[in-house]
């Protein structure tokens, strides 16, 4: 007579009575390496997708603060006559603002687990960074900004919705990470330079071009990363990865725009 596998399943399982308190470890050691993948292949949609809704409700959050904060410094124009000014107190608020985001950014990756802690510092970090995205968009003209906006929300919309296909057809996009780490460094180098040899517009359209093409990665990378590798307990590091691609794929699009 044939054994079925769950019986033979729970004989591997049940320790053999004659082999006693032996027996009992050899087959505690056998469930302990069968259970991590036991666990990874029967994990809950369910479970998955709560933690995918949490992270994108944190996310509408961020971006609606973030767009409340850039909207008014767009629209006083007081605050973009006063940075513009060129005095020592527009200057170091600029240097200040621009700071914040980093300072902030090292206790939120510390704490990143720590409710609700982790909590607060996302909603400090957020504020900075809307400060920030709130002065670089009150260089330029509304419609401008506006149109900045639009063409974001078509390429993180389109890209999402890509994400998600692939990754429901078993696309894995782990394989991109060192790809986008190096070509950020290049960038960032890139940045640099134009900074001390400015080549104008000429080098800021290639700049927005770079950045355009690196993010849409990364937005690609952290949603494929947010569907099959983030444990439950990540929402921040999720949150705050979808939060930085998105608002660099705004800023990136400013310079194309104006």
């Amino acid at each position: 007579m044939a054994v079925t596998a769950p019986a033979m399943l729970k004989d591997e399982a049940d320790p053999d009575p004659e082999l006693g308190a032996s027996g009992e470890k050899e087959a505690e050691a056998a469930a302990a390496v069968v259970s991590p993948r036991k666990v990874s292949e029967e994990e809950d949609p369910r479970l998955r997708w709560a933690f995918v809704r949490k992270v994108y409700g944190i996310l509408a959050l961020q971006l609606a603060f973030t767009a409340a904060i850039a909207a008014v410094a767009c629209a006083v124009k007081p605050v973009p006559r006063f940075l513009e000014s060129g005095s020592l107190a527009s200057w170091l608020v600029y240097i200040a603002i621009l700071l914040s985001p980093l300072l902030v950014l090292w206790p939120m990756l510390k704490y990143r687990e720590k409710h609700p802690v982790n909590l607060l510092l996302l909603g400090l970090f957020t504020l900075c960074e809307s400060f920030t995205i709130g002065v670089f968009s009150s260089c330029f003209l509304g419609k401008v900004v506006l149109q900045a906006t639009i063409l974001t929300a078509i390429a993180v919309f389109s890209l999402t919705i890509f994400t998600f296909w692939a990754a429901h057809r078993g696309h894995d996009f782990s394989f991109m990470y060192p790809f986008l780490f190096a070509s950020l460094l290049v960038l960032m180098a890139y940045l640099v330079i134009q900074i001390w040899f400015p080549q104008g517009r000429v080098g800021m359209t290639i700049y927005s071009c770079i950045a355009t093409v690196l993010f849409s990665g990364f937005l690609v990378f952290d949603t494929h990363q947010l569907i099959k590798r983030h444990t439950y307990n990540e929402y921040i590091i999720a949150a705050i990865s979808l939060y930085l691609d998105i608002i660099n794929l705004f800023m990136a699009q400013l310079p194309l725009a104006a």
